[in-house]
C-alpha cells in the first residue's frame, strides 16, 4: 500500500462561510486532517492545502465562491512557480449545489466534496496525490459521516456540537434540503459520548446544531422506558454530565416545538434562556407562499406558551422581507407581529432569487428599491427593541462564562445567559469559568460590567 500521509509541516487553511454548522464542520475537517500532519495556517498563501467550506443561503453564494477562487488562482501558480505545492477543496453547500459545474468553471480546483461526505477527505486528497481518480464527491453519504471521524480537541469553554443535519419543510425561498439533504437525527449514545469527551477538556457550555435541530428524534440510551426522545429529552440527559453548566441550540423550526421541550426550559437550569425561533414574516399569505407550515397567530401563541414556561426568556428571530407578492399590507403585518413579540436580537434579509428553488419562479416579484425600504423599516424596529432588551439588564446581576480576553489590557469577554457579550475588568486566570457580573452600562455590542468579589456573589 502506498504511504500516503504528507511530510510533516504541511498546514491547511479552511475559510468558512456562513452558518455556525459551517464551523462545526470546519473544525472537524481540521481534525480529520490532523493525523495526517496538517497543521492550520492564518493565511491561504503558505499554505498546501485551502479548503473553502461554503454557505449557499446568501445572496450570489456561488459567485463570491468562484471570486475567492479566482484569487486562490494566482496563489497557487505562485507556489508552483515557486516549486511548492497547493491543493485546492471547495466544500459544503455550494459544493453540493453546484457539484461538476465547480471544476468546469474552476480548473484550478482539485477536490470538491458535499457537507454529507466531508470524512471522506483524506481518500480525496490521496487521489488528489496520485493525479488520478475521481476528485468530486457531493453524493449523500449512506454511512453516517460522524462515526468515521476522529475525536474532537477542544478549543476553549464552548463548542459546537451537531445532532441534526438536513431538512424536510422545503420553505420555497430556502436550498438546503437540496444541499443538506433529509432530516437526520444523530444516535443519542453519539451525542453524549461527544459531549463527555468535550466536557472532560474543560468545555462548559454546548451549542447543539442542526437545520432544524428541535426536529431532532432519538431512541433512548439502553435501559429507558420512553419509546423516543426528542430535544428537551435530550438537553435533560446532557444536563447529567459532570462540568457540562450550559446547554443551547439553534436552529429551530415553530412546526418542531413540542412539549417535551418547552417544558425542558421551565425545569432545566442548564438549558439557557435564548431561544432563535425564526418566522419570516407576519403575513399568513406570505407565509403560505412559503410553505411555512404555521400561520402569524401559531407563532404568537407558541412564544406565549413558552414564555410562560420560561419568562425570562429571550427570542431571537429570522425575517425576511419582499418576498414575492408582497404588499404594503402584508409587511405592516410583520411589523405588527415583531411588535408584538419585542425580540431581543435577530437577523433580517430582502428576499434574494435562490435557483432551484420554488420561489425563484414565482410571480410578482418585490422590486429592490421596495425591498430596501422595507428592510431599514424593519431593521430599525429590530435594533430598538435589541437596544431595549441590552439596556434592561442595567442592575442586573449575571452569570457569564469567559471565553477570551479583550482589545484592551486587562479585559476579558464571557457570554451572559441570553448571549450577550460581556466586558469586565479581570484577569485571565479567569477564562473558563463563570462569574456573576452585575451589569453597569451597555456599548452598541455588548454590555459592560463589574466582577462581583467572593463575598458579593454569596450574598
Amino acid at each position: 500500500m502506498t504511504d500516503i500521509r504528507p511530510k510533516q509541516g504541511k498546514s491547511v487553511f479552511i475559510r468558512t462561510y456562513g452558518c455556525q454548522m459551517n464551523v462545526y464542520d470546519s473544525e472537524r475537517m481540521a481534525g480529520l486532517l490532523k493525523p495526517l500532519g496538517y497543521s492550520l495556517a492564518d493565511a491561504p498563501d503558505a499554505a498546501d492545502l485551502v479548503i473553502l467550506n461554503t454557505c449557499h443561503i446568501r445572496e450570489k453564494a456561488a459567485e463570491k465562491v468562484y471570486s475567492d477562487l479566482g484569487r486562490l488562482k494566482k496563489l497557487k501558480f505562485a507556489r508552483e512557480g515557486a516549486g511548492a505545492e497547493m491543493k485546492i477543496a471547495v466544500a459544503g453547500c455550494v459544493a453540493q449545489a453546484e457539484g461538476e459545474e465547480i471544476t468546469r468553471r474552476a480548473p484550478v480546483v482539485d477536490m470538491v466534496v458535499g457537507p454529507q461526505a466531508y470524512h471522506r477527505l483524506p481518500e480525496l486528497i490521496a487521489r488528489a496525490a496520485r493525479g488520478k481518480g475521481d476528485v468530486l464527491d457531493t453524493d449523500f453519504a449512506v454511512e453516517e459521516k460522524f462515526d468515521r471521524l476522529a475525536e474532537r480537541q477542544a478549543e476553549g469553554p464552548t463548542a459546537f456540537l451537531t445532532i441534526q443535519e438536513g431538512c424536510d419543510k422545503f420553505c420555497t425561498f430556502c436550498v438546503v434540503p437540496y444541499t443538506r439533504g433529509q432530516e437526520v437525527s444523530r444516535n443519542v449514545d453519539a451525542i453524549v459520548a461527544e459531549a463527555r469527551s468535550l466536557a472532560s477538556q474543560g468545555v462548559r457550555e454546548i451549542t447543539l446544531l442542526g437545520q432544524n435541530v428541535n426536529a431532532w428524534r432519538s431512541a433512548p440510551p439502553a435501559g429507558v422506558s420512553e419509546e423516543a426522545w426528542g430535544l428537551g429529552e435530550l438537553c435533560r440527559h446532557l444536563a447529567r454530565i459532570d462540568g457540562l453548566e450550559r446547554i443551547r441550540f439553534t436552529t429551530s423550526h415553530p412546526r418542531d416545538m413540542d412539549d417535551g421541550l418547552i417544558a425542558a426550559f421551565a425545569e432545566e437550569e442548564k438549558l439557557m434562556p435564548y431561544l432563535h425561533l425564526p418566522v419570516q414574516a407576519g403575513s399568513d399569505k406570505i407565509l403560505k407562499a412559503m410553505n411555512r407550515g404555521h400561520t402569524a397567530e401559531h407563532y404568537l401563541r407558541l412564544i406565549e406558551r413558552i414564555r410562560a414556561a420560561r419568562p425570562d426568556l429571550a427570542i431571537s428571530g429570522d425575517f425576511i422581507v419582499g418576498f414575492p407578492s408582497e404588499t404594503n399590507e402584508d409587511f405592516e403585518e410583520t411589523l405588527a407581529l415583531v411588535e408584538a413579540i419585542g425580540y431581543a436580537s435577530a437577523y433580517s434579509f430582502k428576499y434574494s432569487r435562490r435557483p432551484g428553488t420554488p420561489g425563484a419562479a414565482m410571480p410578482k416579484q418585490v422590486a429592490e428599491d421596495e425591498k430596501d425600504d422595507r428592510l431599514a423599516r424593519l431593521q430599525a424596529l429590530l435594533e430598538r427593541q435589541r437596544q431595549a432588551f441590552n439596556s434592561a439588564r442595567i442592575g442586573e446581576i449575571l452569570p457569564v462564562l469567559f471565553e477570551k480576553t479583550g482589545r484592551m489590557d486587562g479585559q476579558i469577554i464571557g457570554r451572559s445567559p441570553y448571549l450577550q457579550s460581556v466586558h469586565v475588568s479581570a484577569p485571565q486566570s479567569m477564562l473558563g469559568q463563570i462569574a456573576k457580573v452585575k451589569i453597569e452600562g451597555v456599548t452598541p455590542n455588548a454590555l459592560a460590567g463589574a466582577l462581583l468579589t467572593r463575598d458579593e456573589a454569596a450574598a
